[in-house]
């Protein structure tokens, strides 16, 4: 897989557990190991000006999706086929202010958002109940499955 995570952001996060975090969930969800992902940090302003110009939203947000070939999960049989998943934007500050009202560090909720971003890009959605229910089920079970993963390293 092709990941590349960069922080553009005067934040200090650990960019190999994102990547690590991406190519788990990637995996877990079968999209082809020839598939290409960005994560891409930013700060409040720049996270601002993607806010308004794409999704005409007012203020910062902590993560926003951006799909390229529009690749949906594959199976262990049929793996997506290869192709740009797209970007995954995550602000850190928006990040932290919600992990301390969460009551957890800023690491686990850039994994939180990063694992919500990959699932947008992967054609997932919240806008109904059942499709929230759907997609927040997969994503607490990547984050379980992960972090057992990071346990045994």
């Amino acid at each position: 897989m092709s990941i590349e995570v960069n922080n553009e952001s005067t934040v200090e996060v650990d960019e190999a557990a994102l990547q690590r975090l991406a190519v788990y969930v990637l995996d877990s969800m079968h999209v082809h190991p020839d598939a290409e992902l960005a994560i891409v940090l930013v700060d409040e302003g720049a996270m601002e000006q993607l806010h308004v110009q794409w999704m005409d939203e007012p203020g910062p947000t902590d993560v926003l999706s951006f799909p390229m070939d529009e690749l949906r999960p594959g199976t262990e049989d049929q793996p997506a086929p290869p192709g740009l998943l797209g970007d995954v934007v995550l602000c850190p500050q928006v990040a932290e202010a919600q992990a301390r009202t969460a009551g957890h560090p800023l690491s686990d909720e850039l994994l939180l958002l990063t694992t919500h971003g990959i699932l947008h890009l992967l054609g997932f959605d919240h806008a109904d109940p059942a499709e929230e229910k759907e997609m927040f089920g997969i994503q607490r079970d990547l984050l379980v499955g992960f972090a057992m993963q990071e346990r045994r390293r």
